[in-house]
């Protein structure tokens, strides 16, 4: 369908230079990433959650921006159908179109950050720009991850204890998108209700090549999209008060390491940072390989830093509650703002943008020979590279023309690290389900 929008919500006066950059579709412009990040949105609620037979199905799709009297004007064709009701945009899709247009001309308002307090100010500066900061609100932003394809079973757990965040007036971040993301915001607005809360935040953050393979879930009333992976984790932690995780695969198992590599570090020891796994019982046995995989391979001090909740939602509720207590306690007498966690040390093996490419992903070093933060950073980096293998568009191509990608590490280390991922890919967790593909990795041992 055709349609033409008034552009407000943030973004509605842009120069002469923001628009050039939009539609210029040379490698250096903005156009290819704002139109598949504008036609993802519009596809909210569809069948289609692959990034390249998305761009098949709707190869026609254009999107414009043109200058009028009182501000400007977004000029979409042949947009998915599933985006109108009755002829007119869905006003929440509209809204996200908006968010699209903000964050993929903001980062470039600014010369590429360095340094990892550039980075940290850039993240502080994006979700500032996107108005997701309050002042007055509660510290009761709880950070959900997990898989975007889970069974109905672990769907419907994640939407209980989602409903039990809701009972206790807590809010939902979420990377925006279905399964795992979805269905503790859904669970949280009933919660939400039921306690004639209003103004409730379902805040998802993305960037622009998961967004692109995994459609924004409609119940996201504040979307933000990172410049890339690592700014958008960073958004995650900072922002969060605390984090829950619930099953998934590969980039589930990037988040946590994410995290973990973080709080590892001897800077970030006595900083409370609530982290609780959690499923139903059918997920016993993932919790217990995963537990198993970062004890063998970060140790101990790693599995100290979360606990393991399973098959109880409001167990789960109840212990996150008190470590927002405990949060918003601490934050009180170091006086720092509830709002940003500026508190947290982020080292920059964490921060740099991993753009994986079959090269770097071969040479990582995956060895037990160095802190276990950064074993953390270059196990993370590996699975981030299997997640773009997976899904991202850039790392499918890649694929297809060169092969898999090979990760080398320790031997120890390897025979772990190929144990989860069998596992993921046993449980369906690793691609779609309907579709194989091509091998995207080998997990190669050396001594």
């Amino acid at each position: 369908m055709d349609a033409t929008i008034t552009i407000g919500r943030g973004p509605e006066f842009l120069s002469k230079e923001e628009i050039n950059l939009l539609t210029d579709q040379s490698e250096t412009g903005l156009h290819h990433r704002f139109r598949n990040c504008a036609l993802a949105v519009l596809n909210c609620g569809g069948t289609t959650a692959d990034t390249l037979e998305l761009q098949k199905r709707y190869k026609d799709f254009q999107i414009e921006i043109k200058q009028a009297a009182r501000g400007n004007l977004l000029v979409l064709r042949n947009a998915p159908e599933t985006a109108f009701v009755d002829g007119n945009i869905i006003s929440g899709l509209q809204e996200m179109l908006f968010a699209v247009l903000r964050d993929t001309i903001y980062p470039h308002l600014f010369r590429p950050p360095e340094s990892s307090e550039q980075i940290t100010n850039l993240v502080f500066r994006m979700l500032r720009n996107a108005e997701i900061f309050d002042s007055n609100a509660e510290t009761n932003l709880v950070v959900c991850w997990g898989g975007h394809r889970i069974n109905r079973n672990e769907y419907q757990y994640t939407k209980e204890v989602g409903h039990q965040l809701g009972l206790r007036n807590i809010d939902i971040c979420t990377g925006c998108g279905a399964g795992a993301m979805k269905g503790p915001m859904k669970g949280a607005t009933i919660g939400h209700a039921k306690q004639r809360r209003r103004g409730g935040r379902y805040i998802g953050i993305s960037e622009p090549q998961i967004i692109a393979a995994e459609s924004p879930n409609p119940i996201v009333n504040d979307l933000l999209i990172m410049p890339d992976i690592e700014k958008r984790l960073e958004a995650f932690v900072r922002l969060g008060h605390g984090i829950l995780v619930f099953p998934g695969g590969a980039g589930t198992a990037e988040e946590i390491l994410y995290l973990l590599g973080i709080l590892l570090h001897p800077e970030n020891e006595d900083l409370p940072l609530p982290l609780i796994f959690t499923g139903p019982e059918s997920c016993r046995l993932y919790f217990e390989q995963v537990d198993r995989f970062i004890a063998t391979t970060l140790g101990p001090d790693a599995c100290r830093k979360y606990k393991v909740i399973i098959d109880n939602p409001i167990m789960v509720a109840q212990e996150m509650k008190l470590g927002l207590q405990a949060v918003q306690k601490f934050r009180e007498s170091s006086q720092k703002p509830q709002y940003f966690n500026w508190g947290l040390h982020i080292q920059e093996e964490f921060q740099h943008a991993f753009e994986p490419s079959h090269k770097k992903m071969k040479e990582l070093e995956i060895y037990r020979n160095q802190p276990r933060y950064l074993l953390a950073a270059n196990l993370r980096k590996a699975f981030s590279g299997i997640v773009c293998g997976n899904v991202k568009e850039s790392g499918r191509l890649a694929i297809a023309q060169e092969g898999p990608y090979e990760i080398y590490g320790d031997l120890e280390i390897m025979h772990h690290l190929g144990e989860l991922l069998e596992a993921f890919q046993n449980q369906g967790r690793m691609r779609p389900l309907e579709s194989q593909g091509p091998e995207t990795y080998r997990v190669v041992k050396k001594e």
